[in-house]
């Protein structure tokens, strides 16, 4: 029978283990970093990109990063109150932006103002997926024909390889694209919590060396991604599918309130929204919005996550309309909303703490961040057209960019 004594030697001993191993990861990444610093022999650079906040979490970023030198500070400032009407209950939300673009965050937090006033607005994750596409290569079509069949009846062995690797993720499903001689395999996977892109990079290359050792027929050569998935990048096939999660944000604001708060009318924004989407047919754009991409890149880049993603995160729908009772409708459906709330770098210093600001850190809170980025878009949709409406853009530009913080701006503080 084990004692007190012989049940806890071994946490003490593990917790002394994990503290040297800190600490020498510490002294090994300060030291890299320090070599480093001695090529680059600049002093002044050095002082502002290694100083002690730097320094002091060498470790955790020397995870997320190679060759690390240092950290750069961007002013990360706040757009709220945002109430939100998510499928896991209503929360009002104060909102984390990072940005070095002036009258951004005073741009969204009054469409945020304006949507709480308007009593929130509702927010829904239609779909979760994440996908890698892998290509293989064959002397003849007939045998892409065959591998495809063949490939396509595996379904159940691709969920127990996936289950083995990840705690996360689950497989959903594959499909293949055949063009002459090659076959592409779309790997549909499931993410849970996480973001996911490393998570689905892993299970397809096991799945796919799974396929190479088994395959009725040879395969001449294999990519692990051949383009087709749509990663980080603006496509046609994105905008009606998913990747990462499908998000839609809706409210109905009265005429008093867009006067009130954006000093226009329904039917100015829906006369904008028209010229806008026609605009956007002009010049080839991919959806009809205004500016996600700014509202997502500082929402992605305050909370830990990876900001190439906004590439194809920004491509989506956005909708006004005048209601019958004279207000104003409005939405904005969003496809490819990756986000995490674990992994990746979620669990630096300073995207858990504003993780923690929105009550969003940890396990169980993916898709209520990915309802947030939605709703932040939909504010900042409001407030962009409403500028153009009001003609205020370049005035609050001119304004806000040299400094002068105007009195419109804390109006409904």
């Amino acid at each position: 029978m084990k004692t007190a004594n012989s049940m806890t030697t071994p946490v003490r001993n593990s917790a002394v283990g994990e503290k040297s191993s800190f600490i020498a990861q510490s002294k090994q990444a300060i030291a890299g970093a320090g070599m480093r610093w001695k090529k680059l022999a600049n002093d002044t650079s050095r002082r502002e990109l290694f100083g002690t906040y730097a320094r002091a979490c060498a470790p955790q970023f020397a995870r997320n990063i190679e060759n690390y030198v240092g950290t750069i500070n961007i002013p990360v400032g706040i757009a709220g109150p945002l109430h939100v009407l998510g499928e896991k209950g209503n929360r009002t939300y104060q909102v984390p932006l990072a940005t070095t673009e002036a009258a951004l965050v005073a741009s969204y937090n009054r469409g945020a103002r304006l949507l709480t006033a308007a009593g929130g607005c509702a927010a829904s994750v239609v779909s979760q997926r994440l996908s890698r596409t892998p290509l293989f290569a064959f002397r003849r079509a007939r045998e892409a024909l065959e591998f495809a069949s063949w490939s396509g009846n595996q379904q159940e062995r691709f969920r127990l390889i996936t289950r083995d690797l990840t705690r996360h993720g689950n497989f959903l499903a594959s499909n293949t694209v055949i063009e002459g001689n090659h076959v592409y395999l779309e790997l549909v996977f499931s993410t849970g919590d996480a973001a996911g892109q490393n998570m689905v990079t892993f299970a397809s290359d096991a799945i796919c060396r799974w396929l190479l050792g088994r395959s009725p027929v040879a395969v001449q050569y294999w990519f692990l991604e051949a383009n087709l998935s749509g990663d980080k990048k603006a496509t046609a096939q994105a905008l009606r599918g998913v990747r990462g999660r499908r998000v839609i944000a809706e409210a109905e604001i009265s005429r008093q309130l867009l006067e009130t708060y954006l000093h226009t009318t329904p039917e100015r924004m829906v006369e904008y929204w028209s010229a806008g989407a026609i605009g956007g047919v002009l010049s080839g754009a991919i959806g009809m919005q205004g500016h996600y991409a700014n509202g997502l890149a500082a929402l992605y880049l305050a909370c830990g996550q990876d900001i190439a993603c906004v590439a194809e995160s920004a491509v989506g729908v956005t909708r006004f309309s005048v209601t019958e009772t004279g207000g104003l409708y409005a939405s904005v459906t969003l496809p490819n909303i990756l986000v995490g709330t674990v992994g990746g770098g979620t669990g630096l210093p300073f995207a858990r703490a504003c993780l923690e600001i929105l009550g969003l850190a940890g396990e169980g809170h993916s898709d209520a961040l990915a309802e947030v980025c939605a709703a932040t878009v939909l504010a900042g949709e409001l407030s962009i057209v409403a500028a153009f409406c009001s003609d205020d853009f370049a005035k609050a530009h001119h304004s806000l960019s040299r400094g002068v913080v105007s009195a419109e701006v804390h109006s409904h503080e």
